[in-house]
């Protein structure tokens, strides 16, 4: 397979919107979102789909990637009867939103589309699909389901596009992918999106595009520089006492990442008893209604805090995060970077704390690796002093932040109430 490149530092000018090939209806639909210019993996991508290139794209989260694929596609199916795009996500809450995006963008221009996801009713799946959606956004599960009931027919697609692929194989999904594939022409327009690329997406690179346009924008395993880290070694009873502490001092919205399910839903238990009332958990064990409410709740200000897990955190694209914390170190680097990648969004800046315990410190090498240098690092371990990172001036608290308070005898000081739902 031979590649194109396009790599960041070709792009020599910003393009505008109306510079990308776009139709000028869509640009301002966009532009009435508040979108002002286009990311660098926008203006790289958008004329090469419009050209009806296949693409192997390389982005760190949060730089625009979705409306890299989702405005030329909108572009391309407008004003046309049957389903002639099909986008596959890796998990429940990717899907939602993108199939949101599309309905933000697209519905105003004839496009329909529909989002196929494990938790609701195959009939009403069935239902929306005799309504020939122009758009099909689905987990790759679900879709296979469909496909083996005779519920969907694929043999007209003409735009395949596989979001975060690498966490489709990690996850197990490399037989779904294979089975939806063969449902398709081969003269279909392939985009392949990938925080990562190693050899199992490069092979399947091979086998689903050709002579695909490669566009690389930022390192996807490094840390972005919007991003204010820090590591804080503390030992395991230690970890609550800090997070309230933390949580105390953040007056923003936070999203805590925790190893498991089980961990998600006893942290949540515990913040809440000691007086954290805005705090809610996302996590595969809640069924697809909490967790769409969860998440809706927390986008819209409801609540403040938000407990999750890596399965489901991937999902999790809300503007304006203030802080995300590693409360359970992952296990991989590249999830500590998807974790991390949830603040410092589109251009703004965001803080991300890790907890670090002595039983963390061999995965901790990984992620040492690809955070950088330009990390704060607190020892809080009993007998234990503060380093800092070399270069910065001396300090017992964090940087730009104020001392953590003392915690009152009941507990934690309660944030902000849940906003009530308006009648």
């Amino acid at each position: 397979m031979v590649f194109s490149s396009m790599e960041e530092n070709e792009v020599k000018k910003e393009p505008a919107w109306d510079e990308l090939g776009l139709k000028p209806e869509l640009v301002e639909l966009i532009r009435k979102a508040g979108f002002e210019k286009p990311t660098p993996v926008q203006g790289q991508a958008i004329p090469e789909v419009l050209s009806g290139r296949d693409l192997i794209v390389s982005a760190q989260t949060g730089t625009g990637k979705t409306g890299a694929f989702v405005f030329p596609i909108i572009q391309q199916v407008a004003g046309r009867s049957g389903t002639y795009a099909v986008v596959l996500a890796p998990s429940r809450e990717i899907a939602l939103q993108t199939q949101a995006v599309f309905e933000q963008f697209g519905a105003p221009l004839g496009v329909k589309s529909l989002c196929l996801i494990g938790g609701t009713p195959l009939r009403t799946d069935e239902a929306e699909l005799r309504n020939y959606p122009t758009v099909i956004v689905a987990t790759p599960g679900r879709l296979c389901d469909h496909l083996e009931r005779g519920n969907v027919w694929l043999e007209f697609l003409e735009m395949l596009v596989l979001d975060e692929a690498d966490r489709m194989l990690e996850m197990g999904f490399a037989t779904q992918l294979n089975r939806i594939l063969d449902a398709t022409p081969t003269s279909r327009q392939s985009l392949l999106y990938s925080a990562t690329l190693p050899p199992t997406v490069e092979k399947l690179a091979s086998k689903v595009l050709y002579d695909p346009v490669r566009i690389k924008v930022g390192s996807a395993q490094k840390a972005a520089v919007t991003v204010e880290q820090r590591f804080l070694f503390v030992d395991e009873e230690q970890k609550l006492r800090e997070l309230e502490r933390l949580l105390y001092d953040e007056r923003g919205t936070v999203i805590i990442f925790v190893r498991s399910k089980d961990n998600a839903a006893k942290l949540g238990r515990t913040l809440r008893n000691r007086g954290f009332r805005d705090a809610t958990q996302l996590h595969s064990d809640l069924d697809q209604a909490t967790r769409e409410l969860a998440l809706r709740d927390f986008k819209e200000g409801r609540y403040g805090v938000l407990i999750a897990t890596d399965v489901v955190g991937r999902g999790i694209h809300v503007d304006n995060v203030a802080h995300v914390v590693n409360y359970d170190l992952p296990r991989e680097a590249a999830d500590y970077i998807h974790r991390i990648g949830r603040t410092g969004r589109a251009d703004a800046t965001g803080k991300a704390t890790t907890f670090v315990t002595p039983r963390d410190r061999i995965n901790f090498k990984k992620i040492e690796e690809v955070a950088g240098k330009d990390v704060t690092r607190i020892n809080k371990m009993r007998g234990q002093g503060q380093t800092r990172p070399e270069g910065s001036a001396p300090s017992q608290n964090v940087p730009g932040r104020k001392p953590a308070p003392q915690m009152k005898p009941q507990g934690a000081p309660k944030r902000m109430e849940p906003k009530k739902q308006e009648s």
